[in-house]
């Protein structure tokens, strides 16, 4: 997602040591280890567990030297200091879903394939998106919907949820995703998929609760402050950040904590807007649509003298 501009915003160079906190299956950090070069250092994070054998696959075939760890972007601080590594050259953070979960129905991300209401990026710790929904209030559920998932019916989906688990457990996406949309005046019958003109999509009316529940299950805001809170300090002088977000959330608390550091003095420079993917990639991935991405530079001379810095963006 956003490859070209990533890259462009982090200018990886020969020799850099370059974190991506959120490796994924290694799509941005083949790219990165590619250009840091023997001499460089690429490490990559991941909270899915299940996602790090075929990373390994990739960086391997990719060369260079590299190194992985099975934890939160929130934790990048104890992983580095651990390394012996005070400060990198960069950080990135994707904060979007893969594909490849997505589309596993036993991960339970899912509202269209049928599996376990999951949503755990890491499936040994932590409640479920099931167990969640048993026990959470009401008022508070409608709030989640609200603020986490930009939903409009938020009052009316939390209600249904609620009532319905009265009568028996919600445990499957299918179930779930039913449930919403019988609750959803209007939605059941309209259709979600690929809109008549290329590149333009009708949302599924269990989309944004899917995305909010997710984002509870998994703190995933809790960890993003906690990231955006130690970012200066990972970064060396001239150093930068590239975080990627796909919520209205995340994104306020990235351009939030961007320009406060850039008030501080403790960037130099951040993005003045958010980075958007271009047309050709919003209609071969339409979820890209959504991605919003933003950069910093902290503060103070680069570490390596004598090459000049390309410009973010």
């Amino acid at each position: 997602m956003l490859l070209d501009e990533v890259l462009a915003a982090l200018a990886p160079r020969p020799g850099q040591v370059v974190v991506d906190s959120t490796v994924g299956w290694a799509g941005h950090a083949t790219e990165l280890l590619r250009r840091v070069g023997p001499g460089g250092l690429v490490i990559g994070l991941d909270f899915d567990a299940d996602n790090l054998p075929r990373a390994r696959e990739r960086l391997e075939a990719a060369g260079g030297p590299f190194a992985l760890h099975h934890g939160n972007f929130a934790g990048v601080q104890n992983v580095l200091a651990a390394a012996g590594i005070s400060a990198v050259d960069g950080v990135l953070a994707d904060l979007g879903m893969s594909s490849l979960q997505v589309d596993d129905a036993g991960r339970g991300f899912s509202y269209i394939r049928d599996g376990p209401l999951d949503m755990r990026m890491d499936r040994n710790r932590g409640r479920t998106a099931a167990q969640w929904l048993a026990t959470v209030a009401e008022d508070d559920l409608r709030q989640a919907l609200h603020e986490l998932g930009d939903e409009p019916e938020a009052g009316r989906i939390a209600q249904a949820i609620v009532r319905a688990r009265q009568s028996a457990a919600i445990e499957r996406t299918t179930d779930l995703a039913r449930i919403i949309r019988e609750a959803t005046e209007g939605e059941a019958d309209r259709p979600w998929r690929l809109h008549p003109r290329p590149g333009q999509w009708n949302l599924h009316p269990a989309a944004r609760t899917f995305q909010a529940l997710r984002i509870m299950v998994n703190r995933e805001l809790a960890n993003l402050e906690e990231l955006l809170r130690v970012l200066p300090a990972l970064l060396k002088p001239g150093g930068r950040a590239a975080i990627v977000s796909f919520h209205s959330g995340e994104d306020r608390l990235v351009k939030a904590a961007f320009r406060e550091g850039l008030q501080a003095g403790v960037y130099s420079r951040i993005a003045p807007e958010p980075i958007r993917a271009g047309f050709a990639e919003r209609s071969a991935n339409p979820r890209a649509r959504s991605a919003k991405l933003r950069w910093a530079e902290r503060s103070g001379p680069p570490a390596a003298c004598g090459v000049a810095l390309a410009q973010p963006g």
